[in-house]
Protein backbone atom coordinates (compact mmCIF):
# COMPACT_ATOMS: atom_id res chain seq x y z
CA UNK A 1 0.00 0.00 0.00
CA UNK A 2 2.82 2.38 0.91
CA UNK A 3 4.43 1.81 -2.49
CA UNK A 4 1.16 2.68 -4.25
CA UNK A 5 0.76 5.87 -2.20
CA UNK A 6 4.34 6.85 -3.06
CA UNK A 7 3.64 6.42 -6.79
CA UNK A 8 0.48 8.54 -6.53
CA UNK A 9 2.47 11.27 -4.75
CA UNK A 10 5.14 11.12 -7.44
CA UNK A 11 2.49 11.88 -10.04
CA UNK A 12 0.65 14.51 -7.98
CA UNK A 13 3.82 16.35 -6.94
CA UNK A 14 5.47 16.34 -10.35
CA UNK A 15 7.27 19.48 -11.65
CA UNK A 16 3.96 20.46 -13.29
CA UNK A 17 2.39 21.09 -9.89
CA UNK A 18 5.53 22.43 -8.20
CA UNK A 19 6.25 25.09 -10.83
CA UNK A 20 2.57 25.53 -11.67
CA UNK A 21 1.89 26.80 -8.14
CA UNK A 22 4.67 29.38 -8.52
CA UNK A 23 3.39 30.49 -11.94
CA UNK A 24 -0.20 30.85 -10.73
CA UNK A 25 0.99 32.87 -7.73
CA UNK A 26 2.88 35.21 -10.06
CA UNK A 27 -0.19 35.61 -12.29
CA UNK A 28 -2.28 36.65 -9.29
CA UNK A 29 0.49 38.92 -7.98
CA UNK A 30 0.68 40.85 -11.26
CA UNK A 31 -3.11 40.79 -11.81
CA UNK A 32 -3.69 42.42 -8.42
CA UNK A 33 -0.79 44.82 -9.03
CA UNK A 34 1.14 43.44 -6.04
CA UNK A 35 -1.73 43.76 -3.58
CA UNK A 36 0.44 42.10 -0.92
CA UNK A 37 2.60 45.24 -0.93
CA UNK A 38 0.07 47.96 -1.82
CA UNK A 39 -2.45 46.96 0.84
CA UNK A 40 -0.13 45.82 3.60
CA UNK A 41 -1.44 48.55 5.93
CA UNK A 42 -5.05 47.59 5.19
CA UNK A 43 -4.27 44.00 6.19
CA UNK A 44 -3.35 45.19 9.68
CA UNK A 45 -6.32 47.54 9.95
CA UNK A 46 -8.84 44.86 8.94
CA UNK A 47 -7.58 42.46 11.63
CA UNK A 48 -9.56 44.34 14.25
CA UNK A 49 -12.55 45.12 12.04
CA UNK A 50 -15.65 43.05 11.46
CA UNK A 51 -18.18 42.13 14.10
CA UNK A 52 -19.65 38.86 15.27
CA UNK A 53 -23.21 38.06 14.34
CA UNK A 54 -25.64 35.22 14.91
CA UNK A 55 -24.37 33.67 11.68
CA UNK A 56 -20.72 34.73 11.46
CA UNK A 57 -17.55 35.17 13.48
CA UNK A 58 -15.34 38.27 13.72
CA UNK A 59 -12.50 38.91 11.26
CA UNK A 60 -9.94 38.12 13.96
CA UNK A 61 -11.67 34.85 14.87
CA UNK A 62 -11.79 33.88 11.19
CA UNK A 63 -8.07 34.71 10.97
CA UNK A 64 -7.40 32.60 14.07
CA UNK A 65 -9.32 29.70 12.55
CA UNK A 66 -7.28 30.03 9.35
CA UNK A 67 -4.01 30.23 11.28
CA UNK A 68 -5.13 27.21 13.29
CA UNK A 69 -5.18 25.31 10.01
CA UNK A 70 -2.02 26.86 8.59
CA UNK A 71 0.17 26.75 11.70
CA UNK A 72 0.65 23.06 12.28
CA UNK A 73 3.07 20.21 11.80
CA UNK A 74 4.15 21.75 8.48
CA UNK A 75 5.74 24.65 10.36
CA UNK A 76 7.89 22.48 12.61
CA UNK A 77 8.30 19.03 11.07
CA UNK A 78 7.61 20.19 7.49
CA UNK A 79 10.20 22.98 7.54
CA UNK A 80 12.76 20.60 9.05
CA UNK A 81 12.01 18.01 6.36
CA UNK A 82 12.49 20.64 3.64
CA UNK A 83 15.97 21.34 5.00
CA UNK A 84 16.70 17.61 5.28
CA UNK A 85 16.06 16.92 1.59
CA UNK A 86 16.35 20.36 -0.07
CA UNK A 87 19.09 21.91 2.01
CA UNK A 88 19.09 25.42 3.55
CA UNK A 89 18.15 26.88 0.14
CA UNK A 90 14.66 25.38 0.44
CA UNK A 91 13.88 28.08 3.01
CA UNK A 92 14.36 30.81 0.40
CA UNK A 93 11.85 29.09 -1.87
CA UNK A 94 9.43 28.83 1.04
CA UNK A 95 9.74 32.61 1.38
CA UNK A 96 9.13 33.09 -2.35
CA UNK A 97 6.02 30.90 -2.18
CA UNK A 98 4.87 32.82 0.90
CA UNK A 99 5.18 36.19 -0.85
CA UNK A 100 3.37 35.26 -4.06
CA UNK A 101 1.05 32.93 -2.17
CA UNK A 102 -0.33 35.97 -0.36
CA UNK A 103 -1.97 37.05 -3.63
CA UNK A 104 -3.31 33.53 -4.16
CA UNK A 105 -4.78 33.54 -0.66
CA UNK A 106 -6.41 36.93 -1.33
CA UNK A 107 -8.10 35.64 -4.49
CA UNK A 108 -9.48 32.41 -3.01
CA UNK A 109 -10.58 34.04 0.25
CA UNK A 110 -12.31 36.97 -1.46
CA UNK A 111 -14.14 34.56 -3.76
CA UNK A 112 -15.26 32.61 -0.69
CA UNK A 113 -16.80 35.77 0.77
CA UNK A 114 -18.44 36.80 -2.53
CA UNK A 115 -20.13 33.44 -3.04
CA UNK A 116 -20.79 32.38 0.57
CA UNK A 117 -24.11 31.04 1.82
CA UNK A 118 -26.00 31.34 5.08
CA UNK A 119 -27.03 27.77 5.84
CA UNK A 120 -28.79 26.60 9.00
CA UNK A 121 -27.90 29.90 10.68
CA UNK A 122 -24.17 29.64 9.91
CA UNK A 123 -22.06 31.15 7.11
CA UNK A 124 -20.63 28.50 4.81
CA UNK A 125 -18.27 28.95 1.89
CA UNK A 126 -15.14 27.75 0.14
CA UNK A 127 -14.04 26.38 -3.24
CA UNK A 128 -17.06 24.08 -3.60
CA UNK A 129 -19.38 27.04 -3.10
CA UNK A 130 -17.64 29.49 -5.40
CA UNK A 131 -17.21 26.85 -8.11
CA UNK A 132 -20.92 26.09 -8.00
CA UNK A 133 -22.08 29.72 -7.80
CA UNK A 134 -19.77 30.90 -10.58
CA UNK A 135 -20.57 28.07 -13.02
CA UNK A 136 -24.13 27.32 -11.82
CA UNK A 137 -23.21 23.62 -12.07
CA UNK A 138 -23.33 21.90 -8.70
CA UNK A 139 -21.44 18.83 -9.89
CA UNK A 140 -18.34 20.97 -10.42
CA UNK A 141 -18.46 22.18 -6.83
CA UNK A 142 -19.16 18.64 -5.68
CA UNK A 143 -15.84 17.45 -7.15
CA UNK A 144 -13.92 19.70 -4.77
CA UNK A 145 -16.27 18.92 -1.87
CA UNK A 146 -15.65 15.17 -2.19
CA UNK A 147 -11.88 15.67 -2.46
CA UNK A 148 -11.93 18.00 0.56
CA UNK A 149 -13.92 15.61 2.76
CA UNK A 150 -11.59 12.72 1.90
CA UNK A 151 -8.45 14.81 2.44
CA UNK A 152 -9.56 16.69 5.56
CA UNK A 153 -11.39 13.88 7.35
CA UNK A 154 -9.27 10.87 6.37
CA UNK A 155 -5.85 11.62 4.86
CA UNK A 156 -4.33 14.77 6.34
CA UNK A 157 -5.19 14.53 10.07
CA UNK A 158 -2.91 11.47 10.30
CA UNK A 159 0.17 13.69 9.82
CA UNK A 160 -0.83 15.90 12.74
CA UNK A 161 -1.67 13.12 15.20
CA UNK A 162 1.38 11.09 14.15
CA UNK A 163 3.75 14.01 14.74
CA UNK A 164 2.20 14.75 18.14
CA UNK A 165 2.58 11.10 19.14
CA UNK A 166 6.19 11.00 17.91
CA UNK A 167 7.17 14.19 19.75
CA UNK A 168 5.49 13.05 22.97
CA UNK A 169 7.29 9.72 22.78
CA UNK A 170 10.67 11.40 22.15
CA UNK A 171 10.19 13.85 25.01
CA UNK A 172 8.23 11.93 27.65
CA UNK A 173 8.42 8.29 26.43
CA UNK A 174 4.64 8.31 26.20
CA UNK A 175 3.25 5.38 24.16
CA UNK A 176 1.55 6.44 20.92
CA UNK A 177 -1.75 4.81 21.84
CA UNK A 178 -2.07 6.96 24.98
CA UNK A 179 -1.50 10.13 22.95
CA UNK A 180 -4.06 8.86 20.42
CA UNK A 181 -6.73 8.32 23.08
CA UNK A 182 -6.02 11.75 24.60
CA UNK A 183 -6.43 13.46 21.22
CA UNK A 184 -9.66 11.62 20.43
CA UNK A 185 -11.26 12.65 23.72
CA UNK A 186 -10.13 16.29 23.55
CA UNK A 187 -10.95 16.83 19.87
CA UNK A 188 -14.26 15.01 20.28
CA UNK A 189 -15.43 17.43 22.99
CA UNK A 190 -14.60 20.43 20.79
CA UNK A 191 -15.94 19.30 17.41
CA UNK A 192 -19.26 18.23 18.93
CA UNK A 193 -19.54 21.84 20.17
CA UNK A 194 -19.70 23.31 16.63
CA UNK A 195 -17.98 26.06 14.67
CA UNK A 196 -18.27 28.78 17.33
CA UNK A 197 -16.47 26.63 19.89
CA UNK A 198 -13.73 25.97 17.31
CA UNK A 199 -13.41 29.73 16.68
CA UNK A 200 -13.32 30.54 20.42
CA UNK A 201 -10.62 27.96 21.19
CA UNK A 202 -8.52 28.94 18.15
CA UNK A 203 -8.60 32.68 18.97
CA UNK A 204 -7.02 31.92 22.37
CA UNK A 205 -4.61 29.10 21.55
CA UNK A 206 -3.16 30.35 18.24
CA UNK A 207 -1.67 33.69 19.43
CA UNK A 208 -0.29 32.06 22.58
CA UNK A 209 1.40 29.12 20.89
CA UNK A 210 2.83 31.17 18.00
CA UNK A 211 4.15 33.89 20.34
CA UNK A 212 5.98 31.43 22.60
CA UNK A 213 7.52 29.64 19.62
CA UNK A 214 8.73 32.83 17.92
CA UNK A 215 10.19 34.04 21.23
CA UNK A 216 12.24 30.84 21.43
CA UNK A 217 13.63 31.48 17.94
CA UNK A 218 14.54 35.07 18.86
CA UNK A 219 16.43 33.86 21.96
CA UNK A 220 18.41 31.37 19.86
CA UNK A 221 19.27 34.08 17.28
CA UNK A 222 20.48 36.37 20.09
CA UNK A 223 22.63 33.59 21.53
CA UNK A 224 24.12 32.99 18.06
CA UNK A 225 24.19 36.62 16.89
CA UNK A 226 27.59 36.25 15.25
CA UNK A 227 26.25 33.58 12.88
CA UNK A 228 23.60 35.79 11.23
CA UNK A 229 25.68 36.67 8.08
CA UNK A 230 26.71 33.05 7.59
CA UNK A 231 23.19 31.64 7.94
CA UNK A 232 21.64 34.12 5.51
CA UNK A 233 24.55 33.63 3.12
CA UNK A 234 24.04 29.86 3.25
CA UNK A 235 20.30 30.17 2.57
CA UNK A 236 20.71 32.44 -0.47
CA UNK A 237 23.72 30.69 -1.99
CA UNK A 238 22.04 27.29 -1.62
CA UNK A 239 18.81 28.59 -3.12
CA UNK A 240 20.53 29.33 -6.43
CA UNK A 241 22.94 26.41 -6.54
CA UNK A 242 25.97 28.57 -5.75
CA UNK A 243 27.00 26.72 -2.61
CA UNK A 244 29.61 24.01 -3.29
CA UNK A 245 28.06 21.56 -0.89
CA UNK A 246 24.41 21.99 -1.95
CA UNK A 247 24.84 23.04 -5.58
CA UNK A 248 23.83 19.61 -6.86
CA UNK A 249 20.38 19.64 -5.26
CA UNK A 250 19.02 22.94 -6.61
CA UNK A 251 15.94 21.19 -8.04
CA UNK A 252 15.30 19.53 -4.68
CA UNK A 253 15.63 22.90 -2.91
CA UNK A 254 12.89 24.40 -5.09
CA UNK A 255 10.67 21.31 -4.97
CA UNK A 256 10.87 20.82 -1.20
CA UNK A 257 10.58 24.55 -0.52
CA UNK A 258 7.34 24.73 -2.52
CA UNK A 259 6.00 21.35 -1.36
CA UNK A 260 6.50 21.96 2.34
CA UNK A 261 5.79 25.68 1.95
CA UNK A 262 2.30 25.03 0.66
CA UNK A 263 1.79 22.39 3.34
CA UNK A 264 2.61 25.03 5.95
CA UNK A 265 0.84 28.14 4.61
CA UNK A 266 -1.86 26.39 2.51
CA UNK A 267 -2.02 29.19 -0.10
CA UNK A 268 -3.89 27.73 -3.06
CA UNK A 269 -4.85 24.58 -1.20
CA UNK A 270 -8.42 25.75 -0.74
CA UNK A 271 -8.56 25.43 3.04
CA UNK A 272 -8.29 29.11 4.04
CA UNK A 273 -11.39 30.18 2.07
CA UNK A 274 -13.62 28.10 4.35
CA UNK A 275 -12.63 30.22 7.35
CA UNK A 276 -12.77 33.44 5.31
CA UNK A 277 -16.41 32.78 4.43
CA UNK A 278 -17.32 32.49 8.12
CA UNK A 279 -16.44 36.15 8.85
CA UNK A 280 -18.96 38.97 9.22
CA UNK A 281 -17.74 41.87 7.01
CA UNK A 282 -19.25 44.62 4.86
CA UNK A 283 -17.06 43.88 1.83
CA UNK A 284 -15.44 40.57 0.70
CA UNK A 285 -12.06 42.20 0.07
CA UNK A 286 -11.72 43.01 3.77
CA UNK A 287 -11.55 39.36 4.71
CA UNK A 288 -9.45 38.63 1.65
CA UNK A 289 -6.85 40.99 3.14
CA UNK A 290 -7.07 39.39 6.57
CA UNK A 291 -6.54 35.90 5.17
CA UNK A 292 -3.69 37.14 2.97
CA UNK A 293 -1.98 38.50 6.08
CA UNK A 294 -2.10 35.03 7.63
CA UNK A 295 0.35 33.83 4.96
CA UNK A 296 2.88 36.45 6.05
CA UNK A 297 2.43 35.43 9.67
CA UNK A 298 2.70 31.72 8.94
CA UNK A 299 5.65 31.74 6.54
CA UNK A 300 7.78 34.71 7.53
CA UNK A 301 7.37 34.31 11.28
CA UNK A 302 6.58 30.71 12.25
CA UNK A 303 8.27 28.75 9.44
CA UNK A 304 11.24 31.10 9.54
CA UNK A 305 11.44 30.61 13.31
CA UNK A 306 11.82 26.85 12.79
CA UNK A 307 14.41 27.34 10.06
CA UNK A 308 16.48 29.70 12.21
CA UNK A 309 16.27 27.42 15.27
CA UNK A 310 17.72 24.59 13.15
CA UNK A 311 20.24 26.52 11.01
CA UNK A 312 21.66 28.74 13.75
CA UNK A 313 22.39 25.68 15.91
CA UNK A 314 23.52 23.51 12.98
CA UNK A 315 21.24 20.69 14.16
CA UNK A 316 20.39 19.16 10.78
CA UNK A 317 21.34 16.57 8.19
CA UNK A 318 20.94 16.99 4.43
CA UNK A 319 20.48 13.93 2.25
CA UNK A 320 20.54 13.73 -1.54
CA UNK A 321 17.36 11.80 -2.36
CA UNK A 322 18.70 10.67 -5.73
CA UNK A 323 21.86 9.03 -4.40
CA UNK A 324 20.90 8.45 -0.78
CA UNK A 325 24.21 10.01 0.33
CA UNK A 326 24.42 12.60 3.09
CA UNK A 327 25.79 15.99 2.11
CA UNK A 328 25.73 17.09 5.76
CA UNK A 329 25.34 14.86 8.80
CA UNK A 330 25.59 17.06 11.89
CA UNK A 331 23.21 14.94 13.98
CA UNK A 332 23.74 11.29 12.96
CA UNK A 333 20.83 8.94 13.55
CA UNK A 334 18.20 11.68 13.99
CA UNK A 335 15.23 11.27 11.67
CA UNK A 336 14.02 14.27 9.58
CA UNK A 337 11.12 16.15 11.14
CA UNK A 338 10.32 17.51 14.57
CA UNK A 339 13.37 15.67 16.00
CA UNK A 340 15.65 18.21 14.22
CA UNK A 341 13.98 21.07 16.08
CA UNK A 342 14.09 19.17 19.35
CA UNK A 343 17.81 18.51 18.89
CA UNK A 344 18.41 22.17 17.98
CA UNK A 345 16.83 23.50 21.17
CA UNK A 346 18.69 20.88 23.22
CA UNK A 347 21.94 22.30 21.79
CA UNK A 348 20.94 25.91 22.46
CA UNK A 349 19.70 25.21 25.98
CA UNK A 350 21.58 22.18 27.33
CA UNK A 351 19.06 21.36 30.02
CA UNK A 352 18.10 17.69 30.17
CA UNK A 353 14.95 17.17 28.10
CA UNK A 354 14.11 20.89 27.71
CA UNK A 355 14.28 20.98 23.91
CA UNK A 356 12.32 17.78 23.41
CA UNK A 357 9.70 18.82 25.95
CA UNK A 358 9.28 22.34 24.58
CA UNK A 359 8.80 21.15 20.99
CA UNK A 360 6.48 18.34 22.08
CA UNK A 361 4.20 20.82 23.84
CA UNK A 362 4.45 23.39 21.02
CA UNK A 363 3.69 20.71 18.47
CA UNK A 364 0.71 19.58 20.53
CA UNK A 365 -0.75 23.10 20.33
CA UNK A 366 0.16 23.59 16.66
CA UNK A 367 -1.22 20.27 15.45
CA UNK A 368 -4.19 20.30 17.82
CA UNK A 369 -5.62 23.49 16.35
CA UNK A 370 -4.88 22.28 12.82
CA UNK A 371 -6.92 19.13 13.47
CA UNK A 372 -9.83 21.32 14.58
CA UNK A 373 -9.55 23.35 11.38
CA UNK A 374 -9.48 20.20 9.26
CA UNK A 375 -12.69 18.99 10.84
CA UNK A 376 -14.42 22.33 10.25
CA UNK A 377 -13.46 22.24 6.56
CA UNK A 378 -14.71 18.67 6.17
CA UNK A 379 -18.03 19.60 7.81
CA UNK A 380 -18.41 22.68 5.58
CA UNK A 381 -18.03 20.57 2.45
CA UNK A 382 -20.52 18.01 3.74
CA UNK A 383 -22.95 20.90 4.24
CA UNK A 384 -22.46 21.85 0.60
CA UNK A 385 -23.46 18.39 -0.63
CA UNK A 386 -26.25 17.58 1.83
CA UNK A 387 -29.03 19.27 3.79
CA UNK A 388 -31.58 18.64 6.50
CA UNK A 389 -31.70 15.26 8.21
CA UNK A 390 -29.19 13.74 5.78
CA UNK A 391 -26.65 16.39 6.74
CA UNK A 392 -27.12 15.83 10.48
CA UNK A 393 -26.70 12.08 10.16
CA UNK A 394 -23.70 12.44 7.84
CA UNK A 395 -21.99 14.86 10.23
CA UNK A 396 -22.37 12.40 13.10
CA UNK A 397 -20.96 9.57 10.98
CA UNK A 398 -18.07 11.73 9.82
CA UNK A 399 -17.29 12.79 13.40
CA UNK A 400 -16.95 9.15 14.45
CA UNK A 401 -14.85 8.23 11.39
CA UNK A 402 -12.69 11.33 11.87
CA UNK A 403 -11.90 10.41 15.48
CA UNK A 404 -11.18 6.77 14.62
CA UNK A 405 -8.75 7.74 11.84
CA UNK A 406 -7.20 10.38 14.10
CA UNK A 407 -6.34 7.62 16.56
CA UNK A 408 -4.93 5.31 13.87
CA UNK A 409 -2.82 8.21 12.56
CA UNK A 410 -1.11 8.48 15.93
CA UNK A 411 0.01 4.83 15.85
CA UNK A 412 1.00 4.65 12.14
CA UNK A 413 4.59 4.99 10.91
CA UNK A 414 5.62 8.56 10.09
CA UNK A 415 6.37 7.61 6.47
CA UNK A 416 2.83 6.34 5.88
CA UNK A 417 1.26 9.31 7.66
CA UNK A 418 3.19 11.89 5.59
CA UNK A 419 2.51 9.98 2.36
CA UNK A 420 -1.24 10.02 3.03
CA UNK A 421 -1.09 13.72 3.95
CA UNK A 422 0.79 14.63 0.77
CA UNK A 423 -1.80 12.77 -1.30
CA UNK A 424 -4.68 14.68 0.28
CA UNK A 425 -2.84 17.99 -0.10
CA UNK A 426 -1.97 17.35 -3.76
CA UNK A 427 -5.54 16.47 -4.70
CA UNK A 428 -6.95 19.65 -3.16
CA UNK A 429 -4.29 21.88 -4.71
CA UNK A 430 -4.88 20.51 -8.22
CA UNK A 431 -8.64 21.06 -8.13
CA UNK A 432 -8.52 24.48 -6.44
CA UNK A 433 -5.59 26.13 -8.27
CA UNK A 434 -6.89 25.19 -11.72
CA UNK A 435 -10.32 26.55 -10.73
CA UNK A 436 -8.92 29.87 -9.51
CA UNK A 437 -7.48 30.66 -12.93
CA UNK A 438 -11.02 30.70 -14.37
CA UNK A 439 -12.60 32.53 -11.41
CA UNK A 440 -10.10 35.37 -11.05
CA UNK A 441 -12.24 38.19 -12.50
CA UNK A 442 -14.74 38.65 -9.61
CA UNK A 443 -11.86 38.94 -7.11
CA UNK A 444 -10.22 41.64 -9.28
CA UNK A 445 -13.50 43.53 -9.76
CA UNK A 446 -14.11 43.46 -5.98
CA UNK A 447 -10.58 44.76 -5.32
CA UNK A 448 -11.05 47.65 -7.74
CA UNK A 449 -14.39 48.51 -6.10
CA UNK A 450 -12.85 48.42 -2.61
CA UNK A 451 -10.02 50.70 -3.71
CA UNK A 452 -12.42 53.17 -5.35
CA UNK A 453 -14.60 53.42 -2.23
CA UNK A 454 -11.54 53.91 -0.01
CA UNK A 455 -10.38 56.79 -2.22
CA UNK A 456 -13.79 58.40 -1.71
CA UNK A 457 -13.21 58.24 2.05
CA UNK A 458 -16.05 55.82 2.79
CA UNK A 459 -16.10 52.44 4.47
CA UNK A 460 -16.41 49.97 1.54
CA UNK A 461 -19.74 48.16 1.23
CA UNK A 462 -20.23 45.41 -1.33
CA UNK A 463 -23.01 45.49 -3.93
CA UNK A 464 -22.52 42.70 -6.50
CA UNK A 465 -25.30 43.98 -8.80
CA UNK A 466 -23.54 47.31 -9.36
CA UNK A 467 -20.35 45.46 -10.22
CA UNK A 468 -21.97 42.97 -12.57
CA UNK A 469 -21.09 40.00 -10.35
CA UNK A 470 -23.81 37.38 -10.69
CA UNK A 471 -25.03 34.70 -8.31
CA UNK A 472 -23.68 36.37 -5.16
CA UNK A 473 -26.96 35.33 -3.52
CA UNK A 474 -26.12 36.12 0.10
CA UNK A 475 -25.05 39.70 -0.69
CA UNK A 476 -28.07 40.34 -2.91
CA UNK A 477 -30.39 39.12 -0.17
CA UNK A 478 -28.57 41.27 2.38
CA UNK A 479 -29.02 44.41 0.26
CA UNK A 480 -32.70 43.63 -0.39
CA UNK A 481 -33.37 43.22 3.34
CA UNK A 482 -31.74 46.57 4.13
CA UNK A 483 -33.74 48.33 1.47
Amino acid sequence: MEEMITKINGWLWSPVLIYGILVVGLIFTFSTKFMQVRFFKDMFVQLTKGEKSSSGVSSFEALSMALAGRIGVGNIAGTATAIAYGGPGSIFWMWVLGFIGTATSYVESTLAQIYKDEKNGVYRGGPAYYLYKFTQKKWIGTIFAIVAVIAMAALMPSVQSNSIAGAMNNAFHLPAWITGVFLVVLIGVIIFGGVRRIAAVASIVVPFMAGAYILMAILIIILNFDKIPNVFGLIFSSAFGQDKMFGGILGAAIAWGVKRGIYANEAGQGTGPHHAAAAEVSHPVKQGFVQAFSIYFDTFLVCTATAFIILFTGAYNVQNESTGKYLVQNIPGVQPGEAYTQAAIEQAFPLAGFGSGFIAIALLFFAFTTIMAYYYIAETNLAFMLDGAKLKVSIRIMQVVFLILLYFGSVKTATTAWALGDTGLGLMVYVNVISLLFLLKPALVALKDYEAQKKQGIDPVFDPRKLGIKNADYWEKRIDEKE
